[in-house]
């Protein structure tokens, strides 16, 4: 029992100057030095920043013209648009006078050809739009965008479309909706 005594006694001043040690440790000698050397370092440096350019004078642009064409109206382009175009001379133009047909009112890529049939020498292609089936000849009209059906044969739907290029102006454009293969055939 007397050892277990000791020990408890030795134990405590033990462990009060590793304490002791480590608080010492902490001390400010280095931040003095930290402190003068930032002292010094303070001293030393110098900043100089340019001055700054003066502003330049703004004189604002008096637009006398007041009785000449505003130079930017959106009106100005397109009459000239519609100049040039008249100079040019392209009579590239759908109809817009001409009564629309039926299946002008559906887009192409809504539309399947699914066979033809041949009826008094002339070739009908027939559409599936939808669920519904439809019976076309050359000469028709169809599409959204002025398409005209050009030829008609066992495979193909040959479409010229008249459509605005990025300019305004209007192009042909050819389309073609092909045959397309029954799923029950396939089997």
């Amino acid at each position: 029992m007397n050892t277990l005594i000791t020990r408890a006694h030795l134990s405590k001043p033990l462990v009060l100057l590793a304490l002791g040690v480590l608080l010492a440790g902490c001390g400010n000698s280095d931040e003095q030095e930290v402190r003068a050397w930032m002292k010094q370092v303070d001293a030393q440096a110098r900043v100089a920043v340019p001055p700054l350019a003066e502003p330049k004078n703004f004189i604002p642009f008096a637009y006398g013209q007041s009785g000449a064409v505003d130079p930017f109206n959106p009106n100005k382009l397109l009459d000239e648009l519609a100049r040039s175009s008249a100079r040019e001379g392209k009579g590239l133009k759908p109809d817009m006078e001409r009564r629309k047909e039926y299946l002008e009112g559906f887009p192409l890529d809504t539309m399947k050809m699914v066979g033809t049939i041949q009826q008094r020498g002339v070739t009908h292609a027939i559409l599936q739009i939808d669920r519904s089936v439809h019976h076309v000849v050359a000469g028709q009209h169809l599409g959204q965008n002025f398409g005209l059906i050009t030829s008609i044969n066992d495979s193909t739907v040959v479409i010229k479309e008249i459509v605005q290029d990025a300019a305004g102006d209007w192009v042909e454009r050819i389309s073609k909706l092909e045959l397309q293969e029954s799923k029950e055939t396939s089997k």
